[in-house]
C-alpha cells in the first residue's frame, strides 16, 4: 500500500500540472519576498528617524547649534541647559546626555535644524532642472538651487533634499530632511555661509505636487528660506515646503 501511495505521488510530480503548479508557487513566492524586501528597504530610513525622534522628545532631549567663532560659550550654553534639563531614570540608566551640540559640518554652506537634530552640508548653486547634477548634490548633502540667494542676500534662499527616480534610491538622497514636516512656526533654522551663522524662524509649511515649481521663482522684500523634501517620507508622490525667514541680528 505504501508502495502505490509512494509511485501515485512519483508519478504526479513528473506530470506537467505539478511542474506549472510548482513553477507559479515559486515565482509567486519570489515576488512576495522582492516586495517585501523592497517595501523595507524604502520605508526603513523614515521609520529609524521617526523611532529616533520619538526617543527625543520622551527623554526630553535638546540640541545646541555650535558657536563655531566661540566654542567656550557653546560649552556654557550646553551646561546651562543641561543644569535644568529633566533627569529621568531612562537617561541615567543609559548614561545619555541631555544636551548634544551640533556643530556645521561646513562652516563655509551647512544647514542646523535644531528640533529634528538635522545637520547636513549644502552643495551651492545646483541646477534642478538638470537630474543627473542634482542628484550628484543629493549625495553629498542638500542642494541650494541656482539661480536663488544665498544667506545674507537678503534675497529667497531655496534648499531642497527631495528623492530620486526609483522607489529603491529613495532612502539614498532625501534622509536629512526625513523630518522636515515636523516643523512648526516659530521653530529654528540655522544656515551657516562662508563662516556665519544666520537664524531663520518656520512662518509655515505646504503640500503640493511636484508639477508646482513656481515656488522656486517666489518674490520677497525680506531674506526669505524655502525648504523642499518628498512627501509622504520614503516616496517621491508629492513635496512638502517649509517657508522660514531671516531673524533680525
Amino acid at each position: 500500500m505504501a508502495y502505490q501511495v509512494s509511485s501515485h505521488i512519483k508519478r504526479a510530480a513528473s506530470t506537467p500540472e505539478y511542474s506549472k503548479i510548482l513553477m507559479l508557487r515559486t515565482i509567486g513566492n519570489f515576488l512576495v519576498l522582492t516586495s517585501l524586501f523592497m517595501i523595507a528597504k524604502t520605508f526603513y530610513q523614515p521609520v529609524v528617524e521617526e523611532i529616533h525622534y520619538a526617543f527625543d522628545q520622551y527623554i526630553h532631549k535638546q540640541y545646541v547649534v555650535a558657536d563655531i567663532h566661540n566654542p567656550e560659550r557653546t560649552e556654557l550654553i550646553k551646561k546651562d541647559m543641561g543644569s535644568t534639563a529633566p533627569k529621568g531614570k531612562l537617561i541615567q540608566v543609559l548614561h545619555i546626555d541631555p544636551v548634544e551640540v551640533i556643530t556645521p559640518p561646513d562652516p563655509n554652506f551647512s544647514i542646523i535644524i535644531p528640533k529634528i537634530g538635522a545637520q547636513s552640508k549644502i552643495i551651492p548653486n545646483v541646477n534642478a532642472a538638470d537630474e543627473k547634477s542634482y542628484l550628484a548634490a543629493l549625495k553629498q548633502g542638500v542642494a541650494h538651487t541656482l539661480g536663488t540667494a544665498f544667506p545674507g542676500e537678503g534675497g529667497h534662499i531655496y534648499l531642497f533634499a527631495h528623492s530620486t527616480d526609483y522607489v529603491w534610491n529613495v532612502n539614498s538622497y532625501n534622509a536629512v530632511f526625513y523630518l522636515l514636516y515636523k516643523l512648526e512656526q516659530g521653530d529654528e533654522v540655522d544656515l551657516f555661509y562662508k563662516g556665519q551663522r544666520y537664524v531663520y524662524k518656520v512662518t509655515g509649511k505646504e503640500t503640493v505636487d511636484p508639477s508646482q515649481v513656481q515656488y522656486l521663482t517666489r518674490k520677497t522684500n525680506r531674506e526669505f528660506l524655502t525648504m523642499q523634501t518628498c512627501w509622504p517620507p520614503g516616496t517621491t508622490l508629492q513635496r512638502i515646503l517649509v517657508f522660514a525667514t531671516r531673524v533680525a541680528e
